[in-house]
């Protein structure tokens, strides 16, 4: 986290425990991570909170609508990731597709990252929700840095496309997806997206 210039030692240091709870609880508004640092014992109100959380650019995540279906007939896979260690890149990807508002509709953009370093390997941006922009940008990441031993998406119908999915068997990857309606289980780019809706941001670099 970058530290704003001009505040307090106190302020950062509230800062740096927002930013280690927003990581547990993406889901955590202004008023429930004021009870929290409350119940740690620090006096603060929700105008201070609200101020530091807009500074950092923290929204709570709710999960996108649409994005996340299966479609009928496409064979769903299980979540591996519960208790697994990730300690290396290149041991686990994720995927997620979120929408860009456009003066016109909406534009959507699909980012794959390492679940490890939580660098953006490729992304790409469409025009339609078909598979294929989704598997643009997995050919670039395998090309760029070879397969991942596991990938782990949501069960929306581009991740179980047959085009996704038969690339990923093909590179001998282990496909991992997120329980129905867990939109947490794919956090850390779920965090991206966070990130991305308060202003901009390298897709080239670190979340």
């Amino acid at each position: 986290m970058i530290e704003p210039k001009g505040e307090t030692e106190q302020n950062l240091g509230l800062m740096r425990q927002i930013d280690e709870q927003f990581l547990e609880t993406p889901f955590f508004g202004v008023r429930q991570m004021t009870w929290h640092l409350r119940n740690d014992g620090h006096l603060v109100n929700e105008k201070r909170i609200s101020r530091l959380m807009r500074l950092m650019g923290l929204m709570p995540i709710y999960q996108k609508p649409n994005t996340s279906r299966p479609a009928r007939g496409h064979k769903t896979y299980p979540y591996l990731l519960r208790g697994l260690r990730v300690e290396r890149p290149n041991q686990v990807w994720c995927s997620d597709i979120t929408y860009l508002p456009m003066r016109r509709g909406f534009q959507y953009l699909v980012a794959i990252m390492d679940w490890h370093t939580r660098k953006v390997l490729s992304w790409r941006i469409s025009n339609t929700l078909e598979a294929d922009f989704c598997v643009e940008a997995l050919n670039e990441a395998i090309h760029k840095f070879g397969p991942p031993e596991i990938m782990n998406t949501d069960q929306g119908s581009q991740f179980t496309s047959f085009a996704w999915t038969d690339r990923l068997r093909r590179s001998a990857v282990r496909i991992s997806m997120d329980g129905k309606g867990r939109f947490l289980d794919n956090i850390f780019i779920e965090r991206l997206w966070r990130t991305l809706g308060s202003g901009p941001i390298d897709l080239s670099g670190r979340a």
